[in-house]
């Protein structure tokens, strides 16, 4: 079973804004907290491969940290599905680049907002990404709701 697109305004991307920012918040610190984390423990084993030593002392705090990361990771995926569930798609975790799906010109193209930015402000198209965005204010402004369709600016 495929899901629907759901295509949003501008004036709808921006009004779920507040709630998204919270999540992408979370997301964004907890990222950075998870990839500290995993790179601590990445070197912790090496030095353990390397001295066999000190392997008893460290296994149960390794087991403990990949027990917290392993929670830690479950509670991102949870916050990338609340975004999923609001029809919006998580393009960077690290940075908190979101996408809304939308039309503009009869074409899907994705509005695009990036933690700290105050509105959602900028597009790119489907197949392009955050690189590629362009003021929503320099051109048309998809789904607009004074779109007058006669070619009229």
């Amino acid at each position: 079973m495929t899901e629907e697109t759901q295509y949003f305004t501008v004036e709808e991307a921006n009004l779920r804004l507040p709630l998204i920012k919270r999540i992408a918040r979370d997301i964004v610190d907890l990222y950075k907290d998870v990839y500290s984390r995993r790179e601590r423990l990445q070197e912790i084993r090496f030095r353990r491969s390397e001295s066999d030593d000190g392997a008893s002392l460290y296994r149960d705090e390794v087991s403990e940290i990949e027990k917290e990361l392993d929670r830690d990771v479950r509670k991102l995926e949870e916050f990338v599905e609340e975004l999923r569930d609001l029809k919006v798609q998580l393009k960077d975790p690290a940075r908190g680049l979101v996408d809304f799906p939308s039309m503009m010109d009869d074409r899907e193209v994705m509005l695009c907002w990036e933690l700290g930015e105050a509105d959602v402000a900028y597009w790119h198209e489907k197949d392009e990404g955050h690189a590629e965005r362009q003021s929503l204010f320099e051109g048309s402004i998809p789904n607009s709701e004074n779109e007058s369709g006669d070619g009229e600016g």
